[in-house]
């Protein structure tokens, strides 16, 4: 089954090209199967892959599948090739499990969009690029997945270009990464350097004899890149806004692609970071800050996707900070159980965008229980798992982080606190969102229709541009709600994939368990790929902080309860304008490329252009001047040659002459 590998990725690929090769004669819903057939398929060709890693011994879970020679140049050899491994294998069967579930429901999402081809044409390209990605037996071929997923996320947010605030999100999202794609290429030029090889088996063997300080160099810069792609501070802006593209593109950025990646980098170089020092303490601190930031941001955000976007880089900034802390374990489990909980939670806001009307302000909600019953059950389960409800899978894997940084060196104790504020905080906006959405009265039963904003406008939101960004298509357009409008259930084509995510989010923690070393499966399968195990608590430090992690859940959504439902504090004491404005990060950012910004730009293109360019240029034209005038000394006559060597043998008699005193 390992030969069969390359077909992992090669599928979603054949899925690409057939529909690309088709111009277009291959329409709605076909097009849609096929595509979804394809990422179906690869991860059937994963679960076979997986099975046989698993029929085998921890230290023969290592495979290679070199397909060519790609780059030989000297001492530089590049191969084409993929790699097998537990890290590896893991990502592909989310990404093609959670990939499949998604492109099926965007089936029934796009249903009637006249780009309905080329909208799945992107998701396989995305999925293919994401996969190459993580296969890659070396930093090259990851980069072709990462600048692949980078290309696709433009593609894909700004997919309804023709609004203007789509096609903007499009172009930050693109821009955002290419600074973190700075970081990637120098890390991988100072890795060939250190090391002579980007293959990540010769970096692991290699990583125990690189210098302290070349290693923490190594470290920062892949911390830059994947600060770029898994949207943390203060590259953290573009992933709100990506969700201007349609629903089932959100599912996929912020659940299983490309917001995993910069994560997934950094478990990879694992051995590396070991020998880094102070860039781990850097990578806990800065997630555990995006996470709380992230959190408080989400609490006055009112469009229903603006809403779980913030969430996506609070949970991102959980990962970063078991990353940071050694507990790579953490960082993957919690990466999969958000995968099911996250794409849940976007493909249920989906649900409840498509039953009513395309009006994302949850503002206009309310008691959608009862038209929505599906959308509304699973959801209210996303809801439980992100919120770290036990028995739910969201409370296994973030409390294992929490737990991994109480012991940290380096103020584990206060990172500790941040996360379990955080986890608090998280608790209580996803009740408020449940709560907007899906109880007490139907608030569009209250609206006239007449200067109806279906993006949601109160004078700060709609105004400073905070809940503006809509999905907008001409199969998707935006009808003003009325008081006899009635909300519906989505199709089975939907639904289907919601039932599914939901039995995942509900049974996912059981993948890695922390009872004993027979239940830490996922731990002893990552096992092989981890250079150094993390230690986390003893048993009865591991039980107190559960039942602390439990209670800090429950106080979140009872805070919320109080606030939302029995309303004994007013919603606008909590929900403050820094917060529904980012903390003016964004406004900032803007301000800063608009005015000064521009002006250094303008600057810095003056001197490339004068000082830069002239400097070039004046070099040109002294050559241009001295040849011209040395020209003259060959004009070509024998005798002007014959006279100037005559005048020169008589000098230089001349001059022996005179040193000799005659």
């Amino acid at each position: 089954m390992q030969d069969l590998l390359w077909l992992i990725p090669a599928l979603p690929l054949a899925g690409f090209l057939i529909l690309v090769l088709s111009g277009g004669r291959i329409r709605e819903p076909l097009a849609g199967w096929l595509a979804t057939a394809m990422v179906g398929a690869s991860f059937a060709v994963t679960v076979a892959v997986f099975a046989d890693l698993v029929s085998h011994g921890e230290e023969e879970r290592t495979f290679t599948q070199t397909l060519f020679e790609w780059l030989p140049s000297g001492s530089f050899q590049v191969g084409f090739g993929f790699l097998a491994d537990p890290l590896s294998i893991t990502m592909c069967l989310f990404v093609t499990g959670v990939g499949a579930l998604i492109h099926l429901y965007a089936i029934g999402y796009m249903h009637g969009d006249p780009k309905f081809t080329k909208f799945f044409l992107y998701l396989n390209l995305f999925v293919f690029s994401m996969l190459m990605l993580v296969l890659g037996d070396n930093l090259l071929i990851t980069f072709l997945g990462w600048e692949g997923v980078g290309a696709c996320s433009y593609f894909l947010i700004a997919f309804w270009h023709t609004d203007i605030s789509n096609a903007t999100a499009g172009k930050k999202a693109f821009v955002t990464n290419r600074v973190g794609d700075w970081g990637f290429m120098v890390g991988t030029f100072l890795v060939w350097t250190t090391i002579g090889s980007v293959n990540y088996l010769d970096i692991s063997a290699g990583a125990s004899g690189v210098a302290a300080v070349t290693a923490t160099a190594i470290v920062v810069l892949f911390f830059v890149a994947a600060t770029g792609k898994s949207a943390q501070i203060p590259l953290f802006v573009w992933l709100p806004d990506a969700m201007a593209g349609p629903t089932p593109v959100s599912a996929l950025i912020h659940a299983a692609t490309m917001v995993t990646s910069g994560v997934y980098l950094l478990v990879r170089l694992n051995p590396l970071l070991f020998e880094a020092g102070w860039a781990n303490d850097v990578i806990a601190w800065v997630g555990a800050i995006t996470a709380l930031v992230a959190a408080l941001i989400a609490i006055s955000q009112n469009d229903i996707k603006k809403v779980l976007a913030f969430s996506t880089v609070s949970q991102l900034g959980y990962l970063f900070l078991a990353v940071g802390t050694g507990n790579y374990v953490a960082a993957i489990f919690h990466m999969v159980t958000h995968a099911f909980f996250k794409a849940l939670l976007f493909l249920g806001a989906g649900s409840v965008i498509h039953g009513m009307a395309h009006d994302q302000d949850m503002r206009h909600y309310g008691n959608l229980r009862k038209y929505m019953p599906i959308t509304a059950g699973t959801f209210i389960v996303g809801w439980l798992a992100i919120a770290g409800v036990p028995p739910f899978s969201g409370f296994w894997s973030k409390d294992e982080i929490l737990a991994g940084a109480w012991d940290y060196s380096s103020g584990g104790k206060v990172l500790w606190a941040i996360g379990l504020l955080t986890a608090l905080i998280t608790a209580f906006y996803m009740t408020r969102q449940v709560v907007m959405t899906f109880f007490g009265e139907e608030k569009w039963r209250s609206l006239t229709g007449e200067g109806h904003d279906p993006a949601g406008g109160s004078a700060v939101n709609a105004a400073e541009n905070a809940d503006a960004d809509l999905e907008h298509s001409p199969a998707h357009d935006q009808h003003g709600l009325t008081p006899d409008f009635e909300p519906h259930e989505s199709p089975p084509l939907m639904t289907l994939p919601l039932v599914a995510l939901a039995g995942l989010a509900i049974v996912g923690g059981l993948i890695n368990l922390p009872f004993s070393d027979q239940f830490e499966r996922l731990g002893g399968w990552l096992e092989p790929v981890i250079a150094h195990e993390h230690e986390m608590p003893g048993g009865s430090t591991l039980v107190v902080l559960a039942i602390v992690a439990i209670l800090a859940a429950l106080t979140g959504i009872g805070l919320a309860l109080v606030v939302y439902v029995r309303k004994r504090i007013p919603a606008k004491d909590i929900e403050q304008e820094a917060f529904a404005r980012g903390f003016y990060i964004d406004e900032s950012y803007s301000r800063f490329v608009g005015g000064p910004g521009r002006r250094l730009f303008d600057a810095v293109a003056w001197f490339d252009a004068n000082v830069i360019d002239g400097a070039v240029n004046g070099v040109g034209t002294v050559t241009q001047v001295a040849g011209t005038q040395l020209r003259r000394l060959q004009s070509g006559r024998v005798r002007g040659y014959a006279m100037g060597m005559a005048i020169g043998a008589v000098l230089l008699v001349g001059y022996a002459v005179a040193r000799m005193g005659f």
